[in-house]
């Protein structure tokens, strides 16, 4: 979706887009009910449909900025694993699972699996499998 495509359509378009602002001010201000959400459901989608976009279209956009989103936290956690491996507590705890932790990255698992938990910053990545910047971080951090 091209910003260029957006421009265009605001411009051909912009009494309609005032129009139906102006209509969901009204709606959101006046009504108090269930109806309200409902009406500006309508009013959104109308205005959806009537530029031309498609749900495929959103639902594109969306799983791509999810995956780039997702792809630049893994390449963040890597480098934050490699810059913090000195900081790097490592705890084992009587379960058989280790903790890992620094100022930024989380890493959690269980002896001799494949598989990992990150977490940067609070916001878990899911499990990774161990690679050569997980197992470099984890040897730093039992070492130390």
């Amino acid at each position: 979706m091209d910003i260029e495509i957006w421009k265009e359509f605001i411009s051909q378009n912009w009494l309609v887009i005032v129009i139906a602002l102006i209509l969901l001010f009204v709606v959101i201000n006046v009504l108090r009910t269930m109806l309200k959400w409902a009406i500006v459901v309508v009013i959104v989608a109308a205005l959806i449909i009537y530029s031309g976009v498609s749900f495929e279209q959103i639902r594109t956009v969306v799983t791509d900025v999810g995956a780039s989103t997702m792809d630049t936290l893994r390449t963040e956690a890597a480098e934050l694993m490699q810059k913090e491996a000195e900081k790097a507590e490592y705890t084992v705890n009587p379960d058989g699972t280790f903790t890992i932790t620094s100022p930024n990255v989380e890493v959690s698992g269980k002896q001799g699996e494949d598989k990992v938990k990150v977490s940067v910053r609070g916001i878990s990545l899911g499990e990774w499998s161990v690679n050569d910047t997980v197992q470099l971080f984890m040897e730093t951090a039992q070492n130390q």
